[in-house]
This record gives structure tokens, sequence and C-alpha cells, in this order.
């Protein structure tokens, strides 16, 4: 303080009191967020109680992150603490997501052992919104149903319809579920497996045949298929065959049901389903994997000769 009565600090004084540096007083003054109380004969600057108080505001408002544009909004009243504070969260909370998305992005890099090449298009695909998610999810669904009027409209509204809600904190396992899924959904492979599927559910339908009875199709091989395992009941086994010609009928012709079964429940498809689990936070079934294999083996055993 200097010795004239009027209780006035040096600069280098304000900055012992603060624990602050002479050179970032020095700025935030320069910068107009900090006038001197009044200047020396010298010319030095030269602070008061009030200063001290302003100063102290302006290193809470710095520490948490504002810039000297919405600080000097605060000290001159043109926005309220609370606003900023407001504002600054937003931009908080999109920052925090967007970090979290860069470690879960890096996360699975390290653990693929991913080339540049990779980690571009993972960080791209991390980084899309829900709305181009969506239209990736949507462009597959409408390509593998295309000119496909007699396919199941039930089995179509539900692929068209399948949530893929990757959070705004995704986990590294999320990311890397996410990644692959974009990716064998854009594979012109994969498509085309599963358009094959869907043309072997569209040959099947009759003109007259409901929405959803290839739904219930399933749903009855899954129950026939558990019960028959729960008997004990082997796929090559005589008494498999009642099973069949329960789910199937007697006249149904069991290469054909065969190969439609083939096509649509192959390693990537099942893969398909796990996969969009997995993005949306669930633990991926096994999808019946066991019923449908059942099925598949007591098909093969009567087909074989």
């Amino acid at each position: 303080m200097i010795d004239d009565g009027t209780g006035l600090l040096t600069i280098g004084e304000l900055a012992r009191a603060s624990g602050l540096t002479v050179r970032t007083i020095r700025y935030w003054s320069d910068e107009g967020v900090l006038e001197p109380a009044a200047r020396s004969t010298g010319g030095y600057r030269l602070y008061d109680a009030t200063s001290a108080a302003r100063l102290e505001l302006i290193r809470t408002l710095r520490e948490l992150g504002l810039g000297l544009d919405d600080v000097r909004k605060v000290l001159a009243g043109e926005r309220t603490v609370a606003e900023v504070a407001a504002a600054h969260v937003t931009a908080l909370d999109a920052q925090i997501r967007s970090l979290k998305a860069t470690r879960a992005v890096l996360s699975t890099v390290a653990r693929r052992g991913s080339t540049a090449e990779e980690m571009t298009l993972m960080n791209k695909l991390a980084r899309l919104s829900a709305a181009e998610r969506k239209r990736i999810m949507e462009e597959f669904v409408d390509e593998v149903f295309h000119g496909l009027d007699t396919a199941d409209p039930d089995i179509r509204r539900r692929m068209r319809h399948t949530a893929v809600d990757l959070p705004d904190e995704p986990t590294p396992q999320q990311v890397d579920a996410w990644v692959e899924l974009a990716e064998l959904v854009q594979d012109p492979e994969f498509r085309a497996r599963m358009r094959q599927m869907v043309e072997f559910n569209a040959r099947d339908r009759g003109p007259d045949a409901p929405p959803g009875a290839s739904m219930w199709f399933f749903k009855r091989l899954v129950e026939l298929a558990a019960r028959a395992r729960a008997q004990g009941i082997a796929p090559e086994a005589p008494e498999a065959g009642p099973v069949l010609d329960e789910l199937l009928g007697p006249d149904a012709d069991q290469a054909a049901v065969l190969e439609r079964l083939e096509a649509g429940f192959h390693a990537r498809a099942n893969r398909y389903r796990q996969l969009i689990a997995l993005v949306n936070g669930r633990e991926p079934g096994d999808e019946h994997a066991e019923e449908f294999a059942w099925v598949v083996a007591a098909l093969r055993a009567r087909t074989a000769g």
C-alpha cells in the first residue's frame, strides 16, 4: 500500500495480496476488464478495495473457462453471471461430449490396432448426428426392400424403425459396435445377402397373407424347436419329422424352406442384430440361434438324399 493515506495498492502489492502475477493483472488491465482506480504521479497504476474485489471476480470467471468478452459483459452489466454460466454450461456439455467421443474412438483404435485410414473413418462415423445415423440405416432398408412389394410389411416396418441410439457419451464398446454396424450395412455383399432373405420371404407370401405372418412363423419355429430340444429330440432323429410337419405342414417343400432359413439366419445377419443391441446399450442375445440351428439341422437331415 502506498504511504499517502489513500489505501491504494500498486500493481505489485495487488499481485502479492491476490496471489496472481503482475503480468496477469497488467494483461487484464490492458484488456480493459480491470481498470486502475488511479495513477501515481509517475504514471503507475493504482488499485483500491473495489479493484481487488473485481479482480477476484475476474479470476473466478476465468478459472471457470469464460473468455474475456464474457467477463467484460458481466462486469459491464450487459449480462448476468447466471446468463453467462448457463451459456457456458451448454458449451461445456458439447465439449465434454466431443472429448468423450474422441476418447472412445482412440480406445477403439488402440484396441483394434487401426491404420490411419481406419481411424479417420471411425472418427467420422462416431461423430455422425442421430439424423445421419438414421439416414444410413434407412438407406440400407430401402435398398434391401426396393421393388419387393410382396415382402412382409411388418418386417419392413420393424427394420426401418430400428433405433440406433448411440448416446451422447458412448462407451468404447458402443463406438466400436456402431462403426462395425455402419460398415456392415454399407457393404454391398451384406446388402445382397439380406435382400436374398427378403426375396425368399416375399416369394413365400401369398397375396392374402396378413402383415406379421412371417414374424408369427419365426415365433412358432422357436417354440416348437425349443420344445423338441427340451425333450431331447436330436435333429436327425425320426422324432424330428413330426416337429417339422407341425411347423411347415406335411406337404411343404422342405428343401426350399431350408434354403430360405440358411439365407435368413447366416452369421452376418445375426451379427447385424447383435450390433444393434450393443449400440443401444443392451446385451446382445443369441437371437434363438440354437432353435434355428436345430430346425436347419433337421431339414438338412431330411433333404440330404
